[in-house]
């Protein structure tokens, strides 16, 4: 949790004045975390209050502390002990409306309690990729607390809120069905394929991307393919599918000599990637294509993530930077499929995302306008 998050945060109202129409809860502090408090303290976010954060260990439910400058650094040298039920009784007792988690981190225990927190009559906003891209059972979970009327923002999960999932959900709510979806999911991984031209070596690459901020510090989060896969059976299950997690063919691009390593010794060998990257390049450009990190789902629900060769003409030949694409075949979009392009991954997009979607719970017609 690294992030240097706001200056400040949004003041508890004084005592009289009418409260906020929704009180939110953040959960992670990390880089996206820190984004999103920044945007609490623009006029976006007027109809917002803050009333506790929380990173892995330490939270704050001090309206003083929450309001005051340096707020990371506050909470590590003031918060309390992390005490999700502390946190829960600060939305319980704010008297907003509306009350909302926003979980800003990747925790696969948080993401498990979403249904329970549902259940409870609150809000949850996430960018948790781990619930609903995870097992199919915490998936079904969290549809039946939704069946009951909750409310889950989760834009942010993929795309860092390119209107994928909304779309989706727009397209079959209107009869429409999917036939096809392909693209790249990862911001990261599109970064390493647009740049990687044969010329350099891959991990000269994978090195620049991690001191730029578009790969994790440890590499293999990305190239394992395991987050493209959450990301894709999130879009399955969106279009219907009801895939696991094992039904999907992951072919990720560490060898297994080095996946059992520790993360220093795999960024020691990291060279050990090169060759065959090359030779994959250079059998590609013999034949015209380039190579790309493809997600695929077909009309049969088979999927499969993995690096492709993709001709010129592709969309994600085309591609730049950190861009995602999403292309959907449909049966009324079949001639010429629905393309969505554009920044897949940043703090500060997917962040907004998560405003987006607070912003939305909270009002019936946008959330309405969401489904």
């Amino acid at each position: 949790m690294s992030a240097v998050l706001a200056d400040r945060a949004r003041p508890a109202p004084a005592r009289g004045a009418v409260p906020a129409r929704t009180a939110l809860v953040l959960l992670g502090t990390g880089v996206v975390g820190g984004a999103f408090l920044r945007l609490l303290d623009t006029p976006a976010a007027a109809p917002l209050r803050l009333v506790g954060v929380a990173d892995s260990r330490r939270q704050c439910t001090d309206a003083a502390c929450l309001a005051g400058r340096g707020l990371r650094e506050r909470l590590q040298a003031e918060g309390e002990a992390r005490d999700d039920a502390v946190l829960l009784a600060a939305l319980d007792a704010s008297g907003a409306a509306d009350k909302a988690i926003v979980d800003a981190t990747a925790s696969t225990a948080l993401a498990a309690q979403h249904p329970r927190w549902l259940a409870r009559g609150y809000r949850v906003v996430t960018a948790n990729k781990t619930l609903a891209g995870g097992e199919l059972a915490g998936w079904r979970a969290l549809q039946a607390a939704l069946a009951g009327g909750a409310r889950y923002g989760d834009a942010a999960t993929v795309g860092a809120g390119l209107p994928v999932l909304s779309t989706l959900r727009r397209l079959r709510a209107c009869g429409d069905r999917l036939l096809k979806l392909e693209g790249v999911f990862s911001g990261s991984l599109s970064w390493l394929f647009n740049s990687y031209d044969g010329r350099r070596p891959f991990s000269a690459l994978l090195r620049e991307a991690r001191a730029g901020g578009y790969a994790e510090p440890d590499p293999r989060c990305d190239l394992s393919g395991a987050d493209v896969a959450r990301k894709l059976l999130i879009l399955a299950r969106a279009a219907g599918f009801a895939p696991d997690c094992d039904e999907v063919d992951v072919q990720g691009l560490v060898p297994a000599p080095l996946r059992a390593l520790d993360a220093e010794a795999f960024l020691a060998r990291m060279q050990e990637l090169d060759a065959p990257l090359a030779a994959r390049h250079a059998a590609a450009a013999s034949r015209g294509c380039v190579l790309r990190f493809l997600a695929r789902l077909d009309a049969d629900g088979r999927a499969r993530v993995g690096l492709t060769e993709v001709p010129a003409t592709h969309p994600a030949a085309r591609l730049d930077g950190t861009d995602n694409l999403f292309v959907l075949t449909t049966t009324r979009y079949r001639a010429q499929p629905l393309v969505i392009q554009g920044p897949g991954a940043g703090p500060e997009v997917t962040a907004q995302a998560l405003l987006g979607d607070v912003l939305a719970l909270g009002d019936p017609i946008a959330a309405e306008r969401r489904t």
